[in-house]
C-alpha cells in the first residue's frame, strides 16, 4: 500500500496495491499493521454505505462533540471527496483538499477527527463506503454550507442536489466556536 500526504496535514490518500489477472482484481482495503507502520491507528466502530446519483453533494458534515475519523473510498463510480480542518486554533482552520475516489483508482481517503467531510457525484451513480472511528450522533450531527465563500472550496460542478439539511448548513464563520472541535498539536 501507499500512503500518500494531500496539503492538508493528517488527511492521507492511501493507495492499495491491485492483484489483478482476466479473472478480476483483490485488494486489501484496509490493513491495521500497515496503516500503523505510517503512524495511523484508527480504531473503527461503524461502517456505512450510500449510494448517490450524479450531482448530488453530501456534506460537509461533522460531529461535535463526538468528532468521526472517516476512511472513505468508492466502490462504484466516480466522487470528488472533501475535507476541510474545522479543529479552533488550528494553523490550518478553514482549509481544504479534495482527491477524486473511484471504483477505477481504487482510493482510499483518511480524514481524522476534527475535519468536515463532504462529497459530489460525478458518475451516473455512486456508492460510497466509510469506516467511522465514532458511532453516529444524532445531537451531534452537523454540517457547514458547501459553497461557504469563505472555504472557498473549487467544486468541479455548480449544479447541485442538496438535502434538505445540506442547503441549510451554516457558514463557518456562523458556527459557535463552542460547537467545533479544538486543535490539539
Amino acid at each position: 500500500m501507499k500512503v500518500i500526504e494531500t496539503d492538508l496535514p493528517g488527511c492521507l490518500v492511501i493507495e492499495p496495491r491491485v492483484f489483478g489477472d482476466d479473472r478480476g482484481f483483490f485488494f486489501e482495503s484496509f490493513n491495521h499493521d500497515k496503516l500503523a507502520d505510517h503512524g495511523l491507528r484508527p480504531a473503527f466502530v461503524q461502517g456505512n454505505v450510500s449510494s448517490s446519483r450524479q450531482g448530488v453533494l453530501r456534506g460537509l458534515h461533522y460531529q461535535w462533540p463526538k468528532p468521526q475519523g472517516k476512511y472513505v473510498s468508492v466502490v462504484e463510480g466516480e466522487v470528488w471527496d472533501v475535507a476541510v480542518d474545522i479543529r479552533r486554533g488550528s494553523p490550518h482552520f478553514g482549509r481544504w483538499t479534495a482527491v477524486l475516489l473511484s471504483a477505477e483508482n481504487k482510493r482510499h481517503f483518511w480524514i481524522p477527527e476534527g475535519f468536515a467531510h463532504g462529497f459530489v457525484t460525478l458518475s451516473e451513480r455512486a456508492v460510497f463506503s466509510y469506516l467511522c472511528t465514532a458511532t453516529y450522533d444524532a445531537a451531534g450531527d452537523a454540517a457547514i454550507a458547501w459553497n461557504d465563500a469563505r472555504l472557498a472550496i473549487d467544486w468541479p460542478i455548480t449544479q447541485v442536489t442538496l438535502s434538505d439539511k445540506d442547503a441549510r448548513a451554516p457558514f463557518l464563520d456562523d458556527i459557535a466556536e463552542d460547537r467545533l472541535p479544538v486543535y490539539v498539536p
